[in-house]
């Protein structure tokens, strides 16, 4: 099993996620986060006064999903929040060990 984590913009969540679903993913857990990378900041003004924001405002999904799916939920991902622009985010992948359902009890693939 992996676990893809991806941060990507929020305005891109939607089409992510239809197409993790049309792949046949059962959960995902979104959270919004703000963080930077190249993208940096940008500056503002606010009643005269200008500030710098640092930390941009980004989605985190995670999905935890069978080895043989990987592959194809990656190149899902990029094609759904591509943008083509700097930002447009990026995908972590980690092998996960087990995984139980609390309510059931079931382990590995059958608790995804």
């Amino acid at each position: 099993m992996k676990k893809l984590e991806a941060i990507i913009k929020p305005f891109k969540l939607d089409e992510v996620k239809e197409a993790l679903t049309s792949l046949g993913v059962a959960g995902i857990t979104v959270t919004e986060v703000k963080g930077f990378g190249r993208q940096k900041g940008h500056t503002e003004l606010y009643r005269g006064a200008e500030y710098t924001i640092d930390f941009l405002p980004k989605v985190k999904l995670e999905v935890v999903l069978a080895e043989d799916l990987a592959e194809s939920a990656i190149e899902k991902i990029i094609q759904a929040a591509s943008t083509g622009k700097i930002g447009d985010g990026k995908i972590f992948v980690t092998p996960v060990e087990e995984v139980v359902r609390i309510r059931t009890g079931e382990r590995g693939k059958e608790a995804i």
